[in-house]
């Protein structure tokens, strides 16, 4: 079966209605039972910063756009067409590639920088999923996917496939869900698995990646479950305490131009861009390895007493 690509396009757009819907049969269903938080300076920021982030998305289309046709036209190795499954195809590739991004901008503050935006909420609700970045073009994501253009599957399968992608991660950010069946919760992300992912416990910092299939968190070794006995705390390490979309948006930028000014070598200024966020030559600040070794030594220290 072969697509037009002309008919194809992002399917986020199309998903906005369905957003919207059922962000307010959450917010009844958290009214009726407690089982979900909505604040309503706190979701009105994430929706706003949403809408931003569809702006921003265009903007990383002019700018980036011309080049995954460019490098697909000029250096593909094969033309896989665009029989269903190609789409397929597309749509692990496409999932692997946001695996290594959404890591990496845990790990590199100059990816953090614009994927701090979504971890900014102390709320876990499904308008947390629309707390997107403004700034995303200004990192290196869009290589990511370079590879798979070169390989010869078209950019609108790839973007189309993406856009799947980020349907699928909406309806994991929610409380109202505990558990999928066995089965589901091993091979896809749910919202227990997304849970951990957007905790600041100790235990859970730098868990959980996936956008859609657990095999990569499980194959590279950053799976973390979550546990009854730890329940997820939201938000980051150090909250904001303002639901002002510019510092929202901006604040870790101006924190990296604030360092880069103020370091002292042209390495520490290297590092204040490519280090774990946290970093600074002093160690003053803490990583997220820092707090983890930290609590862990802590552990050990009560089971020492505890003996």
């Amino acid at each position: 079966m072969q697509i037009n690509l002309l008919d194809l396009g992002n399917p986020t757009e199309l998903a906005v209605a369905l957003f919207v819907g059922l962000i307010i049969l959450e917010i009844l269903y958290g009214w009726k039972t407690g089982r979900v938080t909505y604040e309503g300076k706190d979701a009105f920021a994430s929706m706003f910063m949403g809408f931003g982030s569809k702006i921003a998305g265009v903007i990383s289309a002019l700018l980036y756009g011309w080049l995954a046709l460019w490098v697909w036209t000029n250096f593909r190795l094969f033309d896989f067409g665009t029989d269903l499954w190609v789409f397929a195809l597309a749509f692990v590739l496409a999932d692997f590639a946001y695996y290594w991004i959404h890591r990496l901008g845990h790990r590199v503050r100059w990816m953090w920088a614009a994927h701090v935006i979504h971890h900014s909420s102390q709320h876990y609700n499904l308008s947390t999923a629309l707390r997107q970045t403004w700034t995303n073009f200004l990192t290196p994501n869009f290589l990511f996917f370079i590879p798979i253009y070169f390989l010869g599957i078209h950019p609108a399968i790839v973007i189309f496939c993406y856009g799947l992608n980020l349907i699928y991660q909406f309806w994991i950010h929610t409380e109202a869900i505990k558990k999928c069946p066995k089965w589901f919760e091993y091979i896809f992300n749910t919202p227990s698995h997304h849970r951990v992912h957007h905790a600041n416990n100790p235990r859970y910092l730098d868990a959980n990646y996936a956008g859609v299939f657990m095999a990569w968190d499980r194959m590279f070794g950053s799976f973390v479950p979550e546990r009854d006995d730890d329940p997820c705390n939201y938000g980051l390490v150090n909250d904001l305490g303002t639901f002002n979309p510019l510092r929202i948006a901006f604040h870790e930028w101006i924190g990296i131009a604030k360092d880069i000014w103020g370091a002292k070598s042209w390495r520490d200024r290297l590092l204040y861009l490519i280090a774990p966020p946290g970093w600074t030559p002093d160690g003053s600040r803490m990583t997220s390895d820092m707090i983890k070794a930290a609590w862990r030594a802590r552990n050990e220290a009560k089971k020492t007493t505890a003996q």
